[in-house]
């Protein structure tokens, strides 16, 4: 056995977390993790964007996650998001009929990522969000955002996020593009930023 000596750091492989990705495009995407609605629920909308760098190029490789609560508010407690066959260790899939709230999209060579999911109901004195969280090339550490929706403006207004962030609180806020369609697009540095959170 080959002993390696990690105080010479030209011998230590690298590993992710030493490393500037990608590293998202093997086993993480899985077929239908955009499709996060049950088929045919009346409350279903689309949110989709650009995953953008500094410079507004297109962030081909990104993976962008969204979890969000029931339209009541509630947090859904449904498992089920990467189903496998216990038999063959296949994969099934969603089951179409449960809410489990969470997806994952990976975003094309444009940049473009969607997901099909409920419109969320309001939690804790906020305004109804979903959370985000990006995993892109270039970025160490996976980032935090929120996407609010118009449309309730008073309770947007008094959101405390929203409050906080003053000026920037546009980027938090998705376009409607038409009936349950909305627009957000993530741009991780530059001019018009996205905001982006540190949890402790």
């Amino acid at each position: 056995m080959t002993k390696i000596d990690t105080s010479r750091p030209e011998q230590v492989l690298p590993t992710p977390s030493h490393t500037v990705g990608p590293f998202y495009g093997y086993a993480l995407p899985f077929l239908g993790g955009e499709e996060i609605a049950p088929f045919g629920h009346p409350d279903t909308i689309t949110v989709h964007g650009y995953g953008l760098d500094g410079a507004g190029r297109p962030l081909p490789d990104a993976l962008v996650e969204v979890w969000g609560p029931h339209p009541d508010g509630t947090v859904p407690q449904a498992d089920g998001s990467i189903r496998r066959d216990p038999a063959t260790g296949g994969y099934l899939g969603r089951n179409g009929v449960e809410f489990t709230g969470w997806g994952r999209s990976q975003t094309d060579t444009d940049g473009h990522w969607y997901a099909r999911t409920l419109r969320p109901g309001a939690r804790g004195g906020n305004a109804p969000y979903l959370s985000v969280c990006v995993f892109a090339r270039g970025l160490l550490v996976h980032l935090f955002t929120r996407i609010y929706l118009p449309g309730d403006e008073a309770s947007l207004a008094a959101d405390p996020l929203l409050t906080r962030v003053g000026d920037r609180r546009d980027t938090l806020i998705a376009a409607e593009e038409g009936p349950g369609t909305y627009r957000f697009d993530i741009r991780l540095q530059g001019e018009g930023e996205t905001v982006f959170l540190e949890f402790q």
